[in-house]
C-alpha cells in the first residue's frame, strides 16, 4: 500500500455524481474517489469499507477483496475517520438500501485516525460537538447543515440576481446604529491600557476614524443609498449584535439577507418577501433532498411536510391590532403578556402562525414606538408601515419596512430617538435630495436555515458559533 501519492487525483469523482449518474452509464466504469472512512467491515476473504467525501448524504460501499496488495496491512491501518482514496470499477450493488458499490483496485491511504479520535460512537449531543466545532462536519447531521446553507446560499443569489437586483458588499465597519438598540461591538485601536482623554472623556480623534466605530447589525442603511440610485440591490453578509443572551434563538455573530428596493411600498414588499421565501423552500426541497429526508427521520418528524405546507398555502395578511385581538381572545395562558403597544414574543408568534391559522402569515402596521426610527409613519399617526412573516416552528423570519422618506418628519424621528441627526446627516441626504418612497426586508440566514432543517438551536446551523464567553476555532 503507497502512501501519501497524488497521481490520479485530478480525475476523482465525487460521491454526489456516483450517485446521481444513469447506473448504466457508469457500470464497470474504473473511477477514484477520495474521503474520509466512516465505518470499517471485515469478513473472512473481504472487507466493507464505507466512505463519505461530504458531497452527499450517503456513503460509498467500498469491497477490498483479500488480494489486493498489502491487504492486510491496509485493513489494520484503516480506522474510523481515516482518509484515503481509492480506485476501482463501478458496479451495481446487491445489497439493501444501495444501489452501486466500488470495487476496490487500489487504496492509498493518506491519514491515520488514531484510537482517540471523538467521533468514533455514532451519534453525539449536540451539546458535546460544540466543543469540537473544528471536528463537528465530519458528522452526518453538521455536513447536511453545510450542504443546505451552501445551496440557500446559491439559491439566494439566483433568486435576486434573477430579478435584476444588484448585489452590493456594505461595510462590515460602520460609525451608526441602524436599530438604535446601543448593542454593539465596538472597534478601536486605542490602547485599552492607557486610553487617551479630553476633559474627562475617551478622545476618539486620537482613534483610527477619528471617532467611535462598531462592527455593523445590518447592511440596510448603506443598502438603502445604492436602492436610490440603482432601484433595487440585496446584501448578504456578517451583522454582528452584542447582545449578552445565552438562548438558543440567539449568536453575536450572523449572516442577514436584506434586499432594498426604490418606488415601492409595504404591498411590494410583502410580496417580494412571500415569493422569496416560497422559492428557497422549493431550491431545498428540490436540491437538498436526501438532507431533508435525514432531518426529517432524526431532527423532527413531518419536516418536509411542515416545508411543501407553507409553499402550497397561500400567505394571511394581517394587522398587528388584529393580531393582538386574537392573541386575548385566545384564552391562552402565554408568560409575557398581550397588550397593544407591546412587541410580540416567539411564543405569540408560534401560536398565530402554528395553531390559530396553521399557515404562514404576514403581520403588519406596528405601533411606532417598538419600530425602528427608520420605518414609515402611517396616517393614523400610531402605526409604522412595517411587516414582519411568521412562520410555524420559528415564528417571525423576516422583517421589514417602507421606509420614511419624508426628511422632516425622518430628522423628527432620529431626534425621539435621542440619536444625534449629524451622525445620520448623510442618510437625511437621501431624502433631501430626490427623495423617492423606498424600502426592504432582512432575514436572518441561521433562523430561515434552523426553519428548513428543524434543528432548534441556532448555534447548530452556523459553522464556527461566535456566542458569550465563546470565540473559539
Amino acid at each position: 500500500m503507497k502512501s501519501h501519492c497524488f497521481k490520479n487525483l485530478q480525475n476523482k469523482r465525487a460521491i454526489k455524481t456516483l450517485f446521481e449518474a444513469n447506473e448504466e452509464a457508469i457500470e464497470n466504469k474504473i473511477v477514484t474517489v477520495s474521503g474520509w472512512v466512516r465505518t470499517v467491515r471485515k469478513k473472512k476473504s473481504f472487507t466493507f469499507i464505507e466512505v463519505n467525501d461530504g458531497s452527499y448524504f450517503e456513503n460509498l460501499q467500498v469491497i477490498a477483496d483479500h488480494k489486493l496488495k498489502d491487504y492486510e496491512s491496509m485493513i489494520s491501518s484503516l480506522s474510523t475517520g481515516a482518509s484515503l482514496s481509492i480506485t476501482g470499477t463501478i458496479a451495481k450493488s446487491l445489497g439493501k438500501g444501495q444501489k452501486i458499490e466500488l470495487h476496490a483496485e487500489k487504496v492509498t491511504l493518506y491519514g491515520f485516525c488514531p484510537n482517540d479520535y471523538p467521533l468514533q460512537k455514532k451519534r453525539h449531543s449536540f451539546e458535546f460537538l460544540r466543543t469540537i466545532a473544528h471536528l463537528r462536519p465530519r458528522t452526518n447531521t453538521q455536513g447536511a447543515v453545510a450542504r443546505v446553507r451552501s445551496r440557500l446560499t446559491y439559491a439566494v443569489h439566483k433568486f435576486f440576481q434573477e430579478r435584476g437586483f444588484i448585489h452590493l458588499q456594505s461595510p462590515i465597519i460602520t460609525g451608526s446604529d441602524c436599530e438604535g438598540a446601543g448593542e454593539l461591538f465596538q472597534v478601536t485601536t486605542l490602547n485599552l491600557e492607557n486610553l487617551p482623554r479630553k476633559e474627562g472623556k475617551i478622545d476618539y480623534n486620537q482613534d483610527f476614524f477619528s471617532k467611535e466605530a462598531y462592527l455593523s447589525v445590518s447592511g440596510q442603511l448603506n443598502g438603502e443609498a445604492y436602492a436610490l440610485a440603482l432601484s433595487d440591490i440585496y446584501t448578504f453578509g456578517p451583522t454582528f449584535r452584542a447582545e449578552n443572551s445565552h438562548t438558543s434563538r440567539h449568536l453575536a455573530e450572523f449572516w442577514m439577507i436584506e434586499p432594498e428596493m426604490a418606488f415601492t411600498d409595504l404591498d411590494g414588499i410583502c410580496l417580494l418577501a412571500q415569493e422569496f421565501l416560497t422559492t428557497l423552500i422549493q431550491e431545498a426541497l428540490t436540491h437538498c433532498l436526501k438532507d431533508l429526508e435525514f432531518f426529517n427521520q432524526f431532527i423532527e418528524k413531518g419536516l418536509i411536510e411542515r416545508l411543501e405546507h407553507v409553499i402550497k398555502t397561500p400567505f394571511i395578511r394581517l394587522p398587528y391590532s388584529e393580531a393582538i385581538t386574537l392573541l386575548k381572545k385566545s384564552q391562552r395562558k402565554f408568560e409575557y403578556p398581550v397588550e397593544w403597544g407591546l412587541d410580540l414574543q416567539s411564543e405569540h408568534e408560534r401560536y398565530l402562525s402554528e395553531e390559530h391559522f396553521k399557515k404562514p402569515l404576514i403581520l403588519t402596521d406596528y405601533p411606532k414606538e417598538i419600530k425602528a426610527f427608520y420605518m414609515r409613519d402611517n396616517e393614523d399617526g400610531k402605526t409604522v408601515a412595517a411587516l414582519d412573516v411568521l412562520v410555524p416552528k420559528i415564528g417571525e423570519i423576516i422583517g421589514g419596512s417602507q421606509r420614511e422618506e419624508r426628511l422632516d418628519i425622518l430628522k423628527s424621528k432620529i431626534e425621539k430617538k435621542g440619536l444625534n441627526p449629524n451622525d445620520y446627516k448623510w442618510y437625511l441626504d437621501l431624502r433631501k435630495f430626490a427623495t423617492t418612497p423606498h424600502g426592504g426586508f432582512g432575514l436572518g440566514f441561521e433562523r430561515f436555515v434552523q426553519f428548513i432543517t428543524g434543528i432548534e438551536n441556532i448555534r447548530d446551523v452556523i459553522p464556527f458559533p461566535r456566542i458569550p464567553n465563546q470565540c473559539d476555532f
